[in-house]
């Protein structure tokens, strides 16, 4: 499928961002929440993909999606599911807990989601420009290059700065991690909000979103947490189809495993998130 991206050009007022919904309806209606109290139109809500992923309604979750009107990129599971592939894209180790977790998340997923639901999916784009604050922004999922690629904060910048000069932006917003960061070089930022489906590893069941806010006419931004009816995300996880190891991640906070993590990241678990 050819590469789409979508440029909306420039933007102002608060803006929202987010990534890795996975499927948790709750955490999705409770930031919903947030940007009308917040006066956040749905034009200034940006997704980093995978609104479908780990948890138990992703129907409904896409359908919500849908009807909210925030903006979103595909993340490897869209493109995976709209093209009824047989695995989820995420690119984990053959044989690992995740790779185990993922044959049965994934179709799962796969068995719920309606017709009109793919063909929304089937809409998003792989990429999102604008400008703010005089600054050309990029969207991407994991990287600009590979929409599987894991970039954490520890990642070396000589991984992360191709990726400003073939998108030709000041700017790089992703997702696919899980885990929010900012790392700054000079006058290029990568930004992760993290993802709201799950959480950050940190020993807390909230999650994480950022927020841009260009009222001082500079590209100012925040990271915040976000709680949402955790207990009953969890709960519906426990239907004997989803990992429990998942159902359990949300109450506790603490991923099954560090797999995908490198030792910075993979050391800093249960020691909270420091921004």
């Amino acid at each position: 499928m050819d590469q789409k991206t979508v440029d909306l050009g420039k933007i102002s007022g608060k803006t929202l961002l987010f990534g890795g919904v996975y499927s948790n309806l709750q955490a999705l209606e409770a930031l919903k929440q947030i940007a009308e109290k917040e006066n956040i139109p749905p034009e200034n809500c940006i997704c980093t993909g995978d609104i479908v992923g780990y948890c138990a309604q992703p129907e409904e979750t896409v359908q919500l999606f849908k009807l909210w009107g925030a903006k979103s990129i595909v993340g490897n599971v869209e493109i995976q599911l709209r093209e009824n592939a047989a695995d989820c894209g995420c690119e984990f180790k053959e044989g690992s807990r995740c790779d185990g977790f993922s044959q049965l998340w994934y179709p799962y997923a796969q068995s719920k989601l309606s017709k009109n639901s793919l063909d929304f999916l089937k809409t998003l784009p792989n990429n999102i420009n604008f400008e703010y604050a005089k600054n050309k922004v990029t969207v991407v999922h994991g990287s600009y290059f590979n929409v599987s690629q894991f970039i954490f904060k520890s990642t070396d910048w000589a991984l992360k700065k191709p990726n400003f000069e073939a998108a030709s932006s000041d700017v790089i917003i992703a997702g696919h991690c899980g885990l929010p960061f900012h790392h700054q070089q000079k006058n290029k930022l990568w930004l992760n909000p993290g993802v709201i489906g799950m959480p950050a590893n940190d020993g807390n069941p909230d999650v994480w979103y950022a927020i841009l806010n260009d009222s001082k006419e500079s590209f100012n931004f925040t990271h915040h947490t976000l709680n949402y009816n955790y207990k009953l995300t969890s709960k519906l996880m426990q239907n004997g189809l989803l990992p429990e190891e998942y159902s359990r991640t949300i109450v506790t906070g603490i991923w099954d495993n560090t797999e995908i993590l490198p030792p910075i990241e993979s050391g800093l678990q249960g020691f909270g998130i420091q921004l």
